[in-house]
Parts: structure tokens; C-alpha cells; sequence
């Protein structure tokens, strides 16, 4: 086995077939598992409106949650993309931070079609079901997700920004090419290269060039999965052409550094990251 892959799940063994699997994967660390503990942030809902929904999508409905303040609106609208263990209390409490600051924090399911990333445990079974979801769905149900907002009447999309953490992180860069309407990105510690598949055409590195939103990416210094002459080649590529973006470093952090119920977590880097993003939102026209 590759000693990088290798370096992302120490204590698994594979079949070829599931390594080709996991060096597309490459980024995700999952090595630090699911979830594992309760999340240290616990944002209240004094003051939200809050709860479940269901987005009208192309080939049906798909779920998802969403967090906004209870008065005033419409409310610039911030995309939240989930990692790959699905939506769980994270990710929600990610929405409940940005509705406290004035957004409406909006987090689709995803891949519920492919699998319940919720409740899975088995690692294998977790790559099948991200692995499974073409770029393509991913974008529609992005687009789905904003036409939501927007129809709802709480939602001003003029100001649409789009966040998202680990696999979640790389469909930032995607959507920042994708959707010419966007207004700011924000991509945590997303995977930024991988083995091309029918359904994964691109990694970020091939297609940022494609970029049309300002993206400010957050990575760890010490992630396995991201190595630093990866972010090296971003960071050339993107001033090659000359793109709005900007892409943090933390010394010495690890993949998941913003996952508070990881062993991951990083206090520090976590804390600068999200203010580096509200800063950036608001300077692209997210406020």
C-alpha cells in the first residue's frame, strides 16, 4: 500500500480494489473516524429560527437544515457542505453559528440517495457512498439549495456565500467554478488532488484555473492528506491566473483542525479560521 494512504487509515487493511478506492479519497483523513464524541461548540437557538427541511431537487427531494435569526430578513445566504460522515449535529451547530451573525446557514443531505453517511461506521462503506455521488448531482443540488433560499423569502441570494469542511472543502472549489452567481467561498481543508473517476472528472488543482468566486482555503501544515506541495501548486496555479484568492497555512495542524468532536480539533487554528472567513464573506459581499 501506498505509505501516504497508508498514513491515513494506520490500523485497516485493504483489498486492491478498496485501496484504488481510497487513494481517490486521499484528503478525507478519516482515519480520525466519525463521529467519536459529543461537539465541544454547542451553539443555542435563543433568537433562530431552526429545524429540518426538504429542497425541491431536479430528481425529487433531498433533506437538509437550516439555521436563520428569527426576525428581519431576507438574510445573506452561506451554503454549508458537509464532510463525509453526513449531516450531523457539526454541521448544524455550523449553521447555528452563522445565524447568529446574520446569515442563513443552509446545510443540504447531500448524499442521501447514495447511502445514510449518518449512521455508517465501516470506512469502506463510507468511500462507496461518497465515492458513488457524481460532481455533477453535487452542483444541481448546491444550485437546488440556493433556488431553495431564495424561494423560501428568507433567503437573498444576491449575497450568496458557500462554506464546507474536509470532502466538503473540495466541493467548495467546484461550486466557486461552477455558479458565476457566487459571491465568496470559503473550502476547510478540502482534498485538492485524486485519481479521476466518471464521477470525480477533476480535482481541484485541474480545474481551479475555472475559479469565478473569491476562495479563501484554511489547511493544516501537518495534514497527511493535503501535503504542502500540494497547496504549493494551488497557491502557483492561482496566481498564475491571476484569481481572488488567498489560501492560509496553520503550522503544525492536522486534517479536521475545525471538527470539534475530533481528536483533531484545534482550538487556535479553529478559532482564527472562522474569523478569517466572516471577515472574507463580508469583504466579497456575504453581509
Amino acid at each position: 500500500m501506498d505509505r501516504h494512504v497508508a498514513s491515513l487509515f494506520p490500523r485497516l487493511k485493504f483489498s486492491r480494489r478498496a485501496f484504488v478506492a481510497t487513494s481517490i479519497t486521499a484528503g478525507f483523513t478519516l482515519a480520525a473516524g466519525p463521529l467519536v464524541a459529543e461537539t465541544i461548540i454547542k451553539t443555542d437557538t435563543k433568537g433562530l429560527t431552526v429545524g429540518d427541511i426538504k429542497i425541491p431537487a431536479p430528481d425529487g427531494t433531498i433533506g437538509g437544515y437550516r439555521a436563520m435569526p428569527a426576525k428581519g430578513g431576507p438574510f445573506p445566504v452561506v451554503l454549508v457542505v458537509m464532510e463525509v460522515f453526513g449531516l450531523h449535529e457539526h454541521i448544524k451547530d455550523i449553521c447555528r453559528r452563522l445565524a447568529k451573525i446574520g446569515y442563513m446557514g443552509v446545510a443540504p443531505d447531500l448524499y442521501a440517495r447514495q447511502g445514510d453517511l449518518l449512521h455508517q461506521t465501516d470506512v469502506k462503506e463510507i468511500i462507496k457512498i461518497v465515492l458513488a455521488k457524481p460532481d455533477s448531482q453535487l452542483m444541481s443540488d448546491l444550485d437546488a439549495t440556493a433556488a431553495w433560499a431564495k424561494a423560501s423569502g428568507q433567503g437573498d441570494t444576491a449575497k450568496l456565500g458557500i462554506t464546507g469542511f474536509c470532502n466538503g472543502g473540495r466541493t467548495v472549489w467546484l461550486y466557486a467554478a461552477h455558479n458565476p452567481a457566487l459571491k465568496a467561498a470559503v473550502a476547510w481543508y478540502g482534498p485538492l488532488d485524486g485519481q479521476p473517476t466518471a464521477n470525480r472528472p477533476e480535482s481541484v488543482l485541474e480545474m481551479v484555473g475555472d475559479v469565478k468566486a473569491p476562495v479563501l482555503g484554511l489547511y493544516g501544515g501537518a495534514d497527511p492528506g493535503i501535503p504542502m506541495a500540494q497547496i504549493d501548486r494551488l497557491k502557483a496555479k492561482l496566481t498564475a491566473d491571476n484569481k481572488p484568492c488567498e489560501i492560509v497555512v496553520y503550522p503544525d495542524t492536522p486534517h479536521a483542525f475545525n471538527a470539534d468532536y475530533r481528536p483533531s480539533y484545534r482550538k487556535g487554528p479553529a478559532e482564527d479560521g472562522w474569523k478569517r472567513m466572516r471577515a472574507w464573506l463580508r469583504q466579497h459581499g456575504v453581509a
